[in-house]
């Protein structure tokens, strides 16, 4: 499904992102695209996305009344859920928001790091983390950290789809599985 919902929101997220380019305006449709990521995520909504008596017309004005609420939304903001609404594609927003993400952040040279520690990481620890990372990846790290204490040492780094494990433990996992092989 992952595939498929992939597969169909890329030609929207190709299309908003070469507005978003044109209008130099990634932030702004970035904010866009997660208040109604967010919205039509809410199961109330999905009750009233998914009713079949409502016209698309009125889906996508639903779904910019809400909006409004939080976003100035520009005319093209507004045409953009209105195709969306008529193509019955409202459901997709969340992997068009994932999809964009990704793109603003490759023409941005930035990428999201997670990072998890057993410990409080200090400032410097995780500035020394950033630019070690950013040296690695060629791009700007943005970081944000959690503890987990069930990692026992070291830290557990997710960037996108690759994860490294430098965890006490990952290791002893490994270890384990190399012992009983």
């Amino acid at each position: 499904m992952m595939a498929e919902s992939t597969t169909i929101a890329r030609p929207y997220t190709k299309a908003v992102f070469e507005t978003a380019l044109i209008q130099d305006d990634l932030s702004g449709w970035s904010a866009i695209l997660s208040l109604a990521s967010s919205i039509v995520s809410e199961a109330r909504v999905k009750l009233v996305l998914d009713n079949p008596s409502l016209t698309a017309e009125q889906k996508a004005q639903m779904l910019i009344n809400v909006c409004a609420k939080s976003l100035s939304l520009s005319k093209q903001a507004k045409n953009f859920l209105h195709l969306l609404a008529q193509k019955q594609r409202l459901s997709f927003l969340p992997e068009i928001y994932r999809l964009y993400e990704l793109m603003k952040a490759n023409q941005e040279k930035s990428v999201d790091v997670s990072i998890t520690s057993a410990f409080d990481l200090s400032h410097a620890q995780q500035d020394h983390l950033a630019r070690v990372l950013s040296s690695k990846l060629s791009r700007n790290v943005n970081i944000s950290s959690t503890t987990d204490p069930s990692l026992l040492g070291g830290v557990m780094i997710r960037s996108n789809d690759q994860v490294i494990d430098g965890s006490v433990r990952g290791k002893l996992g490994k270890l384990a599985e190399a012992m009983n092989a």
